[in-house]
């Protein structure tokens, strides 16, 4: 499928996105959230694929918000059915079972921060800078990011961000638990897609675990331990179980094969 704001691409096991508005640091228009949906729906289809990995074109922007002219059309109705929407699609995001690893190489602001927040796992590099600017025009997170940074960072961290509109550099958001690492900008990729690597050769154990932490989060404790004991039970069922548990026994290196 072509795509006009975006590439999507595979590497081996691993389905990258990359945001291709460079001359405006990638900011989301409409038409990119469609184009967005549907290369999700792509990595999420492509029976090759174990991983993803979402990033911004050139050194400047992961993607730093929404386009602004958008926005400033926008009737109160049409601000809803838009979060709407988008909360379908970062939903989809966070709850397929793929992986998915943002490579945050520059500004990530607004619906950008939202986008990162719905990802399992978040590489920055030192360049990054990332924030819910909202405020700063008059308005709040409308993707999820009110949701989801409290509960990455926590209530009180979240609300400064929120209610002040600063943004974090790299360093700190390593510190406060935005991000789970920072590195060199020029190594970004190289370290984004080892780790991409690494979780793509694991079993398809680690599929099932994604849908269980996700599941679990919805729910009260003692639920979301009785969910988490259906899912274990669902590992035994897998072929990558068998391989697994064979290989160590017979001490070679496991091969597994995602099923």
């Amino acid at each position: 499928m072509s795509y006009k704001n975006l590439f999507f691409e595979t590497d081996g096991n691993v389905g990258i996105i990359k945001i291709n508005r460079p001359e405006v640091r990638n900011v989301f228009n409409w038409e990119t959230w469609m184009e967005f949906e549907m290369a999700l729906k792509e990595l999420h289809g492509a029976p090759e694929v174990r991983v993803g990995v979402i990033t911004g074109a050139g050194d400047e922007a992961f993607i730093a918000g929404a386009d602004l002219n958008m926005l400033k059309v926008r009737t109160p109705e049409m601000a809803v059915d838009a979060s709407k929407k988008a909360n379908e699609i970062l939903l989809f995001l966070e709850s397929m079972e793929e992986p998915v690893i943002a490579a945050i190489n520059g500004w990530a602001l607004g619906g950008g921060c939202e986008i990162a927040l719905a990802c399992d796992i978040r590489i920055a590099s030192d360049r990054a800078k990332i924030g819910q600017t909202e405020a700063r025009v008059g308005i709040m997170p409308g993707y999820g990011g009110n949701v989801r940074l409290m509960r990455l960072i926590g209530p009180g961290r979240a609300k400064e961000m929120i209610y002040t509109g600063r943004i974090l550099d790299a360093e700190e958001a390593e510190r406060v638990g935005l991000v789970n690492r920072v590195v060199p900008h020029e190594k970004l990729m190289e370290e984004t897609m080892a780790l991409a690597r690494e979780i793509a050769k694991g079993p398809r154990a680690i599929h099932i675990a994604k849908k269980a932490m996700f599941q679990i989060a919805q729910l009260p404790f003692l639920e979301g331990l009785k969910a988490d004991s259906e899912l274990y039970g669902e590992v035994y069922k897998t072929e990558d179980f068998k391989e697994g548990v064979t290989a160590f026994l017979e001490k070679r290196k496991p091969v597994f094969k995602n099923k």
